[in-house]
C-alpha cells in the first residue's frame, strides 16, 4: 500500500530532481551568456508603488474574460494545497503553503508581465500575450531562475516542517482549533512562531531581492548574471521602498486567501501587471 511520506524526505527529492534539471539548462545558459552592460538603476519611493499598482489594475480591467478565467488557476492551486493540508494531517504547514504563494510570485507572474509589455506597446491583452514567454531568447535563463525559485519554497516547507518538529512536534495536529490555541498559548507554540517569522523573513528578503530578474530577463537581451545582479542592486539601493512593497505583496496575498483563495483571482493580476510597472520604473530605459 502506498504511504505518505512527510515534507522533508519529498522535498529532498525534489530538490535533488530540480538540481538535475538545474545544471542542464544552466550550462544552455553559459553557452548562450549575452551582453554584460550594466543596468541603470533609478531611485523610487512609495509613490511609485502606488502609481504601479494603479497601472496594475488597469491592465487587470482592460483583459477580457477569458484571461480572468485563466487566473483561477490560482485559487485552484490554492484549494488543492488546502486538501493535501487538511486531509493528510499536515495542518502545521497550512500557513507555510499559504506564504509560499509570495516566494513563486514572481514565476506566476511572467505571463502577466508579457501581457502588460504589449498593452504597454499599444497592443491589446490577450490569453496568446501569455504564451510569449514560451518564445522569449531567455526561456533558458528564465527557467533557470524559475526552478531555483521553486527550490526555494521546498527548502521552506522543508525548514517550516522542522522548526515544527523541534518545538510543538513531532505528532501532527489532531484539529485546527488545538492548533491555533497551542501556537497562541503556550510557550512552544510561541517558540515555534518566533522562530519561524525570523526563518521565513530570510526566504522572503531572498525572494524579494531576486523578483526582478524575471521581468528584466523578459524584456531585456541580457544574460542570467546580470539579471540577477541589476534585481538585487535595484533593490538595495530603494531598501526602503522594496520593503513597503514586500509588505504590501504579503498582505494581498494574505486577503486573497480569503474566503477559499477566491480572492487571488483578482489579487494575483494586479500584483503581476503592477510588478511590471514598478520594474519599468526602477530599470528605466
Amino acid at each position: 500500500m502506498a504511504t505518505i511520506r512527510n515534507p522533508i524526505e519529498w522535498g529532498a527529492d525534489q530538490l535533488r530532481l530540480a538540481g538535475v534539471a538545474v545544471g542542464t539548462a544552466g550550462r544552455a545558459v553559459a553557452e548562450a551568456e549575452r551582453s554584460d552592460a550594466p543596468v541603470r538603476i533609478a531611485r523610487i519611493g512609495i509613490r511609485d508603488i502606488g502609481a504601479s499598482l494603479q497601472a496594475g489594475l488597469d491592465d487587470f480591467l482592460a483583459v477580457r474574460s477569458d484571461v480572468i478565467f485563466l487566473c483561477l488557476f490560482y485559487p485552484v492551486v490554492g484549494l488543492v494545497l488546502a486538501y493535501i493540508v487538511f486531509g493528510h494531517g499536515l495542518l502545521h504547514l497550512l500557513f507555510p503553503l499559504a506564504s509560499g504563494f509570495a516566494l513563486v510570485g514572481p514565476v506566476a507572474g511572467l505571463g502577466l508581465y508579457a501581457m502588460s509589455r504589449n498593452r504597454e506597446r499599444g497592443g491589446t491583452i490577450a490569453t496568446r500575450d501569455a504564451l510569449e514567454v514560451l518564445r522569449s531568447p531567455a526561456f533558458g535563463e528564465i527557467l533557470v531562475l524559475g526552478l531555483a525559485m521553486v527550490a526555494e519554497l521546498l527548502v521552506w516547507l522543508w525548514a517550516a516542517f522542522a522548526i515544527y518538529v523541534l518545538t510543538l512536534g513531532p505528532k501532527p495536529p489532531v484539529s485546527m482549533s488545538l492548533f491555533v490555541h497551542d501556537v497562541i498559548a503556550t510557550p512552544s507554540g510561541h517558540a515555534m512562531a518566533a522562530i519561524g517569522i525570523v526563518v521565513g523573513f530570510f526566504f522572503a528578503a531572498l525572494a524579494l531581492l531576486l523578483f526582478l530578474a524575471f521581468p528584466l530577463l523578459l524584456d531585456r537581451d541580457v544574460g542570467l548574471a546580470v539579471a540577477i545582479r541589476a534585481s538585487v542592486r535595484a533593490v538595495l539601493a530603494n531598501k526602503g521602498t522594496m520593503t513597503v512593497w514586500g509588505l504590501v505583496v504579503a498582505v494581498a496575498l494574505a486577503v486573497g486567501c480569503v474566503p477559499a483563495f477566491l480572492g487571488l483571482v483578482v489579487v494575483v493580476p494586479v500584483l503581476g501587471h503592477a510588478t511590471w510597472h514598478l520594474y519599468r520604473r526602477v530599470m528605466p530605459r
